[in-house]
């Protein structure tokens, strides 16, 4: 029995952990409101990580990249730029899906406490001017003790660039330590996440409890949203950009075939990567070009994962029945477009990006741990698209570099 439970994977006792908490919290509703002390033990777990994470993992990822992006010059501001345009539009497509089928309408999460500034933040009218200067930390260490993101972006960004101008030495060291932070953080996330089925039961359990066994519906919505948005995305973005760049579908599908179903078995793009680099070169991507996208493209060109993002967050608002405007929301697809570089690597990425725009924006950290319980599922379809858009990324970096010889099938 023991060596049966050990087989189990966190997954399947996440999925297990969601079953329980539900029947507890409909067969039991006043018992399951005690459970709420287990859920809020994790989320405050997961707050600590934030900061230190996405510090380490931003400085690696701009100036552990640095020599790279000045050997190839004009090929990585060719790379950046399509990365850019291609993760914009799958904000919007996500924030567009979100707003119309509307899968949080109904949850009724309690707006949990959150940090003095975030909670200023939410209440006060956002303007762009606002915005603007209060991207700009004061104090670096105020800015992580709130985990205000966009603050926390900002510094790492400019003290990655720095690292970049500072003497080999130096940059040697600074690189190294924050390689080893986010090594570190790394398994400071596994060990938080082996408490996940605790916390994300005890959260479904007083989920249903206090709002009643329709939240489950409002999931399934949630995960359909999803799916539907990806299919959108790839039927109006990466299916348009293969006609512009004159590349051949058919060829294509059976290049990236393998590396997908590696993708959406294990929700691993790293699992899938060595795979995805063989097919690309056979298809006929030079090597010196695949090998430059797709480890780049791993940490700023993740269509699946950012589409996701602007759905999850927008669902936790329409649950937690805070209103956002357009206007809220932009600057929320803002402050993702910037998180969500150079995190890839790190396990649940999207998770810790999630909570902390949450956190930024005022909304409960709540509505995480319930969106945990589907978040499986729905990392399989995002993890597909990111292998995918980034394969597709490196054709179309060497069609415009003039170097694509599409092999014979």
């Amino acid at each position: 029995m023991i060596k049966l439970i050990k087989k189990i994977s966190l997954t399947h006792w996440i999925m297990i952990s969601m079953v329980v908490g539900a029947y507890i919290g409909w067969a039991f509703p006043e018992f399951s409101q005690n459970l709420k002390v287990l859920s809020n033990i994790f989320l405050r777990l997961i707050k600590s990580l934030i900061v230190p994470l996405l510090f380490g993992t931003l400085v690696v990822g701009i100036a552990g990249h640095s020599d790279d992006i000045k050997k190839v010059g004009r090929l990585a501001l060719k790379s950046l730029i399509y990365f850019e345009i291609v993760t914009t539009l799958a904000l919007f497509i996500g924030l567009a899906a979100v707003n119309l089928v509307q899968p949080g309408t109904g949850v009724s999460l309690k707006v949990s406490q959150v940090s003095d500034a975030a909670a200023v933040a939410s209440q006060q009218k956002m303007t762009w001017q606002g915005i603007i200067e209060h991207i700009v930390p004061k104090s670096f260490i105020e800015a992580a003790a709130a985990n205000d993101v966009l603050q926390v972006v900002f510094f790492s960004i400019l003290f990655a660039v720095a690292i970049t101008q500072a003497p080999q030495k130096h940059r040697d060291t600074m690189v190294g330590f924050c390689e080893s932070l986010s090594e570190i953080m790394f398994k400071f996330t596994g060990i938080v996440m082996k408490f996940a089925p605790i916390g994300i039961g005890a959260a479904i359990a007083y989920t249903v409890g206090h709002s009643g066994a329709g939240v489950l519906i409002n999931l399934g919505k949630l995960v359909l949203t999803l799916y539907g948005a990806l299919a959108v995305f790839i039927l109006l973005v990466l299916l348009p950009v293969m006609l512009i760049f004159k590349i051949p579908i058919r060829a294509f599908l059976k290049a990236v075939k393998e590396p997908a179903l590696i993708a959406f078995s294990t929700t691993s793009s790293d699992a899938a990567l060595p795979d995805a680099l063989k097919q690309m070169i056979n298809f006929g991507v030079p090597k010196r070009i695949v090998s430059f996208v797709l480890p780049t493209g791993y940490s700023f060109n993740l269509d699946g994962t950012t589409l996701y993002l602007a759905i999850a967050s927008v669902f936790v608002a329409q649950a937690a029945g805070i209103p956002l405007t357009l206007e809220q929301q932009l600057i929320m697809m803002l402050t993702l477009m910037l998180t969500s570089k150079g995190v890839a690597a790190v396990p649940r990425a999207s998770l810790v990006i999630l909570s902390g725009t949450l956190v930024t924006f005022g909304l409960p950290l709540e509505g995480v741990a319930v969106i945990l319980g589907v978040d499986e599922l729905m990392d399989m379809a995002r993890t597909t698209v990111n292998l995918v858009g980034n394969c597709l990324a490196s054709a179309v970096m060497a069609r415009w570099e003039g170097e694509l010889v599409v092999k014979e099938l």
